[in-house]
């Protein structure tokens, strides 16, 4: 079975929003929040509610930036639609980590490599061209 998820890409001065997952799959890497799309929202209301879920933030949610496929558990397919986001209000010290969150963070480039990340995120976000500038 195909299963349809959102991310949300969160720059701000420089920096990437990313959670640290406290539930498997990956449970303890670093990504960028998001999750399942819940039966009827469009992709924008998702992503919408799963940055608030995990991070207490809300964001404006803009273009799809990339689409990957992840393996899920007992054989399914992850399908994960990313899209590009800006806090709509509120500033990043608000970010508190919550619902499968476990930490929640703002990093720049330097800092994305010194963390655990979730598997293919990093080159992932280099092959759309939306790491954190050096």
């Amino acid at each position: 079975m195909r299963i349809d998820c959102v991310g949300a890409i969160v720059h701000d001065d420089g920096r990437l929003l990313l959670v640290r997952r406290a539930n498997p799959p990956a449970a303890g890497t670093w990504t960028i929040p998001g999750g399942k799309v819940e039966p009827g929202e469009d992709d924008a209301t998702a992503v919408a509610r799963e940055v608030a879920e995990e991070t207490g933030l809300v964001v404006e949610v803009g273009r799809l930036v990339g689409q990957v496929e992840r393996d899920a558990p007992g054989g399914d397919v992850f399908v994960i639609r990313d899209y590009e986001c800006t806090l709509a209000q509120g500033s990043p010290t608000d970010a508190v980590a919550g619902d499968d969150a476990d930490d929640v963070t703002w990093v720049d480039l330097d800092g994305l490599a010194r963390l655990p990340l979730a598997p293919l995120l990093r080159q992932t976000l280099d092959d759309w061209g939306v790491l954190p500038p050096v």
